[in-house]
């Protein structure tokens, strides 16, 4: 097998599934993507002021609206490095932000945002394609990017801890949605990579130990059980 983590690997699978993403998260989490999408946002609190904001590996851009809505004065960019994703977000960006979208299709590994630049950061369900390495990588660009005090929220389907929860949720996952994949896309073996990277991610914990190491003020939060884990808090 190719190396999953390996980022010309990742940018075709999200090429690939660029078409059907969005309607697959609703699926894969039984709908409650969109509850964690809200509930992981918030954490950012709400403000009138003109921040400036980023989205990273923001996919289709189904976080814009919840940003727009509580940052409703602020600037705002969105980053990504799959082209398809980008191509298919750019109308959503134009009719959510007026046309005032800074869309970038950059990998945030190496990219060319300025240091002390946002006051917000934003990620859902990107994390899992990272492996150790990749996050340190992370963690060093939130950390330069963010202004002193900035604050970010990032969210990522996790395994539940909770047998009961666990095994019918792995089945699904690994079983159920590589055969809803073929429906929607005629290529199931995209989808099974979800459950893959899931499993090897496991939960946010060891996210929140490497995000600690700089210079970043970090919590923890579950999200239903454990379905959904995700990282809080701000640059120190």
């Amino acid at each position: 097998m190719n190396n999953i983590y390996e980022p010309k690997f990742v940018k075709q699978l999200f090429n690939q599934m660029s078409g059907s993403y969005e309607r697959m998260n609703y699926i894969t989490s039984f709908g409650f993507s969109i509850r964690w999408r809200k509930q992981f946002l918030n954490k950012l609190g709400k403000s009138e002021q003109k921040l400036n904001v980023i989205d990273i590996l923001c996919g289709l851009g189904e976080n814009w609206a919840y940003l727009k809505q509580n940052f409703p004065n602020s600037t705002f960019s969105a980053l990504d490095f799959s082209e398809e994703m980008i191509s298919q977000s750019e109308n959503k960006g134009n009719k959510v932000f007026k046309n005032q979208l800074n869309l970038l299709c950059e990998d945030i590994l190496q990219s060319n945002l300025e240091s002390n630049s946002f006051d917000i950061i934003s990620c859902a369900y990107g994390l899992k394609t990272f492996n150790d390495e990749q996050l340190e990588i992370l963690a060093k660009e939130v950390s330069r990017i963010l202004k002193p005090n900035g604050k970010f929220s990032f969210v990522e389907v996790s395994k539940p801890k909770n047998i009961f929860l666990f095994y019918p949720y792995r089945f699904y996952l690994s079983k159920i949605v590589p055969v809803l994949g073929r429906l929607f896309l005629g290529n199931p073996s995209d989808y099974k990579m979800l459950w893959i990277y899931t499993e090897n991610f496991e939960s946010c914990i060891h996210v929140k130990e490497t995000f600690s190491k700089y210079n970043l003020q970090v919590n923890f939060e579950n999200y239903f059980y454990g379905c959904a884990t995700g990282i809080y808090g701000k640059k120190l």
